[in-house]
């Protein structure tokens, strides 16, 4: 008997166990016949009032369309009323005709000659008899009616002729314009639509199920094929409106997810017969992996009219708390909490890079405890709207403007350690956390108030050739440990590639922007590695997809959101109340008072090479040299390789050779190194160079 384990039923127990091999025993169905079904576990209630009456920012969005339309079609009726009526007066003959030719219709029963001459074919006297007797009685009625109507009708004109002769021809032309009404061609009225409507197929069942099997997913074609619900795959709920556009709710056959869908969203929007930019495919949060939610809206998400951003004109941000910054697909707002996290933007140019980047400034400006940095290394002035709100501001790539940015940064690697050090210093029931809490940031007196830090084409300071490695160290400093000790950098690049993003702050970047990006390499940069294999693909978006992108690090999923957009006018008011806001506050501080940052030395990293190389070493690989560095100074050199110390040093002219060395296994082997003669040279070198300046 081979040996197999099967579920038996104990006397002496509720559950099933595994029997020893070699034992008899009948086994237990797996299906238990009597167990209950869960029932009801949850209820959802659709709501009694839709949302644009519950919202009032939805409300006054709606209202304001309505009101618009209406508008713009009285203008465009009331420019043209005097054509109208002169139409109108041209076609009353026409008119006049066909009112008599009807009204005499009606007065002798024409709509019933049809049935007294099939009565009198088919030689139905009885019939006959009644259907006359019906016309006569008919047609005294409605002569009657016709005689009354006219000679009350010229009654009424004398009376007013001789009253009110002002009103008689007001009559008269009411009447003449009436009479041309009817004297309209059906196909060509006088007064036409104001706004041309462009017809969009309704949305039913049968087309998302077309649209659905374009895209050649085997497993939804099956399903279809087989009328779905054996596989698994059945609308959840009727397809309903939702915004600007139709939502159905389905789900997909077991083994597929929304992520499949989503990366066939061009066929998919060919089987809907509608725009790639009105077709966007999800997945529901709240439901199992196989829910798809498919939005399909009436008009591209580039070419739907925006609500107003509701902190334009008024409003004061917490930091601490979500803000609106945008909307996703069906013109919802989007929220975005900048607080604990550091920020990545990257996108080809001409996308909204910087405008993105300038209204995320805008949101920490409305925060009156907030101390703001802008740094634009495009030199062309886009974040020039932030400067009378900055502590320190710089716009362009010379070396001037590098090492203003340098020593600003200086002064907030130095806040990096202030920081911790008080944190650390607090006690626990005040700073249970280790971090800067919203109560913390108050508090004048510690200093913890919120610090943004926005670097625009921060690809510059990273590639420069003499203060590069510095500033890179400095950075990721802050992506790493400046969020707990609230400090937010943002860095927005329109390169965006391991040179321009280095790892230290693209690896530890909570939220990142993507907007549309060439590539797939660009794309899992900016939003994690693999986003572009799981269907998160920035690459999809059009060049007139202007300020949409992919949010990641906000939820769970990334999403789709198109921040609201603030031109420049609109930006300068907005700082305009942020510098009153904080003149009340009492934080007006460095630039915005003609303050600039204090000339501080930093990075020595010549001497100390010299400290980590000792003098009896002639040569040493690179990567030992990082080594050692990394220990002297682990917040500076944390992380660094052989190929750092290389860039590092080729400003200062000490060339990287061939070095022989001894690996810790004892093997000779050929790496790049430095000699460490060199290394004296240049700071002999510099020494000089800075007394004789």
């Amino acid at each position: 008997m081979s040996d197999t384990v099967v579920l038996t039923k104990p006397d002496d127990a509720s559950t099933a166990v595994p029997e020893e091999p070699g034992t008899a025993s009948t086994p237990v169905p797996v299906d238990n016949p009597n167990l209950p079904a869960p029932g009801v576990v949850d209820e959802k209630r659709k709501p009694i009032l839709p949302a644009w009456l519950k919202d009032r920012t939805e409300f006054a969005t709606a209202a304001k369309h309505t009101a618009a339309r209406a508008g713009y079609a009285s203008v465009y009726h009331g420019v043209r009323l005097p054509w109208y009526a002169t139409q109108l007066a041209m076609m009353s003959p026409r008119g006049t005709c066909r009112f008599v030719a009807s009204t005499s219709r009606w007065v002798w029963d024409r709509e019933a000659a049809p049935l007294r001459d099939y009565a009198v074919r088919t030689e139905d006297v009885a019939e006959y008899l009644t259907l006359a007797r019906l016309r006569g009685s008919r047609v005294r009625l409605r002569g009657l009616v016709t005689v009354v109507g006219c000679v009350f009708g010229l009654d009424f004109a004398l009376w007013l002729y001789v009253m009110a002769p002002q009103f008689l021809y007001v009559f008269a032309a009411g009447g003449v314009l009436t009479m041309g009404y009817f004297g309209q061609q059906p196909d060509a009225p006088v007064i036409g639509p104001a706004v041309m409507r462009t017809e969009l197929q309704k949305l039913t069942g049968t087309i998302v199920l077309r649209a659905l099997d374009a895209i050649s997913n085997p497993k939804i074609s099956a399903a279809i094929k087989k009328g779905g619900d054996m596989d698994g795959m059945r609308f959840t709920s009727e397809i309903t409106r939702d915004g600007p556009g139709y939502r159905a709710d389905l789900d997909l056959p077991y083994g597929v997810t929304p992520d499949d869908v989503m990366e066939k969203r061009e066929q998919l929007a060919s089987g809907l017969r509608r725009k790639v930019g009105c077709v966007w495919p999800s997945g529901d949060e709240n439901e199992h992996e196989g829910r798809l939610v498919l939005w399909v809206g009436d008009k591209p998400m580039n070419e739907t009219t925006k609500p107003a951003w509701p902190l334009l004109k008024d409003g004061q941000v917490d930091l601490f708390k979500p803000v609106i910054f945008g909307n996703d697909q069906r013109m919802r707002w989007v929220e975005v909490t900048l607080m604990f996290a550091s920020i990545v933007i990257g996108a080809i140019p001409r996308m909204g890079k910087t405008f993105l980047l300038r209204l995320l400034m805008l949101i920490c400006a409305l925060d009156p405890r907030a101390m703001l940095l802008a740094f634009d290394l495009k030199g062309t002035g886009d974040l020039g709207a932030l400067e009378p709100v900055c502590h320190r501001y710089r716009a362009g790539e010379e070396d001037e403007d590098v090492e203003y940015i340098l020593h600003a940064l200086r002064e907030i690697k130095a806040e990096l350690r202030r920081r911790a050090k008080v944190i650390k210093s607090l006690p626990r029931s005040r700073c249970p956390e280790s971090k800067v809490t919203a109560a913390l940031a108050n508090d004048k007196s510690l200093g913890l108030h919120p610090i943004a830090i926005s670097v625009d084409e921060c690809q510059v300071l990273f590639e420069h050739e003499k203060y590069g490695a510095e500033l890179e160290s400095i950075c990721t400093d802050i992506t790493k440990r400046g969020p707990a000790l609230g400090i937010i950098g943002m860095y927005a690049t329109q390169r965006p590639d391991a040179k321009s993003l280095p790892t230290g702050i693209s690896a530890n970047a909570v939220l990142r922007f993507a907007l549309k990006v060439m590539g797939h390499t660009a794309n899992d940069l900016i939003l994690s590695t693999g986003a572009y294999k799981s269907g998160v693909r920035a690459t999809m978006f059009s060049r007139k997809d202007l300020g949409i992108c992919y949010m990641a690090g906000e939820g769970d999923d990334p999403r789709i959101v198109a921040s609201a957009f603030i031109d420049a006018p609109k930006a300068e008011l907005v700082v305009a109340r942020a510098r009153k806001m904080r003149e009340e506050y009492g934080n007006i501080t460095g630039h915005a008072v003609g303050e600039g940052p204090a000339e501080t030395a930093g990075m020595d990293l010549l001497g100390d090479i010299l400290k980590v190389v000792g003098a009896d070493q002639e040569q040493v690989w690179n990567e030992r040299v990082a080594s050692g560095l990394a220990e002297l100074r682990p917040d500076v050199y944390e992380g660094w390789k052989g190929e750092n110390v290389t860039s590092a040093l080729k400003p200062w002219g000490v060339e990287t050779t061939q070095v022989w060395g001894t690996t810790d296994e004892g093997e000779g082997k050929n790496r790049r190194g430095i000699k460490r003669a060199d290394v004296v040279t240049a700071i002999t070198r510099r020494n000089a160079d800075r007394a004789a300046a």
